[in-house]
């Protein structure tokens, strides 16, 4: 698929402890090159971009899309999409350690990371573990804790964050049309269906070995992930050594479009307080998908990501 026409499109498998990990690369043509004047063949300026929790590389095209001249970097995450058949278990330190392995691979030595929801967390334990290979740091509605009630069982934990979305990670269905219909009825995609968030759906998609479709998204990694990303110490670890420069966008609304989304105010406005070094953005008229998922979500994120690679 060619997510952008100011892109070269491209995916490859990398390997990871446990398998392969899939990813995708969107090279910057000739003329989107021009653009920048940083920018001429290999030294291209680059972004990693690493998607939430049950997503995939494709919930980024919108955002690829308005970044010429950029080099563009999206890994499917170990458990979901093309990945989703690395053994061992996940969690945010085995996430960094396939981000550095993917970097190595494609040879690039330092970048900007954007992560989005599950994948701002990712990326925060990624820039502790590994922080010669990121320069700055821009979180999509993800990254600081979330506020959980302690004591939870990971299946609560789950079902609390997650809802519906982990709920349907067990689902079948007969085929993409059903898959489709199914998600037709989403409240965050009820003004923002687009045929980029149909290839989304499409790729998500996979045969359950017995007739029928399932999401490719592994819930057992999805389980293992939030517990670790809630409960683990790489979060908070890595959050009390954060020194990189860390922008930080936040929605409204939620993973259902409801409000007030991930981060309460009170609850962000501790947070905020406690880690004084990140820079917080509220970006009103979107929930926690259609920021990235949506062209109008994609402008935002996608300016800041301009800001981000010029201060670099």
């Amino acid at each position: 698929m060619d997510g952008a026409v100011s892109h070269g499109y491209r995916e490859i498998d990398v390997p990871v402890d446990g398998g392969l990990l899939h990813a995708a690369v969107w090279d910057p043509d000739a003329s989107s090159r021009a653009s920048l004047s940083t920018s001429a063949g290999p030294d291209a300026p680059t972004v990693l971009l690493v998607h939430g929790v049950t997503a995939s590389h494709l919930a980024w095209p919108f955002v690829v899309d308005r970044l010429p001249g950029v080099r563009v970097v999206a890994p499917d995450l170990r458990g979901r999409g093309r990945s989703n058949g690395i053994d061992g278990a996940a969690g945010m330190a085995a996430h960094a350690a396939d981000l550095a392995a993917l970097l190595d691979a494609l040879g690039i030595d330092r970048t900007i990371v954007v992560g989005h929801s599950m994948g701002a967390f990712v990326s925060v334990v990624f820039a502790h573990r590994h922080p010669g290979r990121v320069s700055r740091l821009v979180l999509v509605d993800g990254g600081l804790p979330l506020d959980v009630p302690a004591g939870l069982s990971a299946d609560e934990l789950v079902a609390g964050i997650l809802g519906p979305t982990a709920a349907r990670l067990s689902m079948r269905f007969t085929g993409l049309a059903d898959y489709l219909d199914f998600w037709r009825s989403h409240p965050a995609f009820a003004d923002a269906w687009t045929p980029e968030l149909e290839r989304y759906l499409a790729y998500d998609l996979v045969p359950d070995g017995e007739g029928a479709f399932r999401p490719a998204t592994s819930y057992a990694t999805t389980a293992d992930d939030t517990v670790d990303m809630n409960t683990g110490s790489a979060l908070p670890d890595a959050l009390a050594a954060l020194r990189h420069p860390t922008r930080l966008l936040t929605v409204p609304r939620g993973l259902q479009d409801e409000p007030p989304g991930l981060y309460a105010p009170d609850h962000l406005e501790r947070l905020l307080g406690e880690y004084p070094g990140v820079r917080h953005e509220r970006i009103d008229g979107f929930n926690h998908y259609t920021i990235v998922m949506s062209p109008a979500g994609a402008d935002v994120v996608a300016d800041v990501v301009r800001e981000e690679l010029a201060a670099s």
